[in-house]
Order: structure tokens, then C-alpha cells, then sequence
């Protein structure tokens, strides 16, 4: 006997399988990846309905901005916040979540709590989505001066009141830095 292995035995690269619904971030209730809308189609493909003459209709806005436009047309109040990397966004749709080309949505009945802090020295404001699963989802915006911080805090709490329920009659918004609902 040989102390080599047949070849049909040995196994070329890693030994390490593959991850779990526990760790793998794909299976996070809320986190989708990034837009199939933002791929640009070829130049030489016809827009759809165009086909045999058809005239084209009006561009298609992605989902995103529909919501976002149809929130804005019922008038009620609408919380954006945004720097180079991360936006927030919360309007009567829910929380929309984006850091470079990740994104989360959760729907208000997806919420079980949303923090705020604003650090003593520095200009960035977290905002963080508690689900009632007993997870949570920080996001950091940072400002162009630490001023923003308590308008963006008036908004965040004028959007909570307007959309959020809380469960047994508790007001949504409570004072800045503690969860609410």
C-alpha cells in the first residue's frame, strides 16, 4: 500500500463549508443586494413595449423612487438623511436603510424600535433599526456640521409620530438617544 491517497480521494482547495442561514447575511429578513435596475442594459436592446413599431410609454422609476414619490404625494413627513457612503430614508412605506451598495427595507410593522445618538464630540448620527427579533441595524451618517444632528432628530421624530405605532399606547418618540416605540 501506498501512503498517497488515489487521486479520486484528494481534495484540491479549502475544506471550509459553506456558511449557515445563521451567518450568512443573505438570509436577514429586510437585507436585499443591490438593484438589478442599476445595470446598464446594452445600447443595441429595444426598451420594452417597443417592439414591431410600438411607441415607447414614460421611463419606468425603480421601486425606490416610486415609494419614496408616492410618500411625498400624500403628504405626510418624510426623514432623508445622506452623506458620501450612507442614506436613511423614513416615510409611510417604512425604513429604507443604504451603506455604498447594500440596502435593507423594513415596513413599520417590521420596527420593534428606532435609536438615535449623537456623539459628544464628532458630527457623526447613528441611527439604529431594532426589529422585534431582538436585532439591530446601525447606520452612521455623517453631517456637514454637528448642528444637523437635532434638526435631523426633529424630522426622525415628526416621521415616528406620523407612521410608527407603538404597542400598548406608549408614546413612538421618547427623548433623543433612547429607543423608541
Amino acid at each position: 500500500m501506498s501512503a498517497i491517497l488515489p487521486a479520486v480521494e484528494q481534495r484540491i482547495g479549502t475544506s471550509s463549508q459553506p456558511l449557515d442561514a445563521g451567518m450568512n447575511p443573505a438570509h436577514i429578513p429586510g437585507l436585499t443586494g443591490p438593484d438589478k435596475a442599476a445595470e446598464p442594459e446594452p445600447e443595441d436592446a429595444a426598451p420594452v413595449g417597443e417592439e414591431a413599431g410600438e411607441e415607447a410609454s414614460a421611463p419606468v422609476e425603480p421601486e425606490a423612487e416610486a415609494e419614496e414619490a408616492d410618500a411625498e404625494q400624500a403628504g405626510g413627513p418624510v426623514f432623508e438623511a445622506a452623506d458620501r457612503r450612507a442614506r436613511i430614508v423614513a416615510d409611510a412605506t417604512g425604513v429604507r436603510l443604504s451603506l455604498d451598495d447594500e440596502s435593507c427595507e423594513f415596513r413599520w410593522d417590521e420596527i420593534g424600535a428606532i435609536e438615535t445618538e449623537s456623539p459628544r464630540f464628532g458630527k457623526r448620527f447613528t441611527v439604529t433599526v431594532h426589529t422585534p427579533e431582538r436585532r439591530w441595524y446601525p447606520i452612521e451618517i455623517e453631517a456637514e456640521s454637528k448642528s444637523r444632528h437635532k434638526e435631523w432628530d426633529e424630522q426622525l421624530d415628526a416621521v415616528l409620530d406620523a407612521y410608527f405605532e407603538a404597542d400598548g399606547g406608549d408614546d413612538a418618540a421618547q427623548g433623543g438617544g433612547e429607543p423608541r416605540g
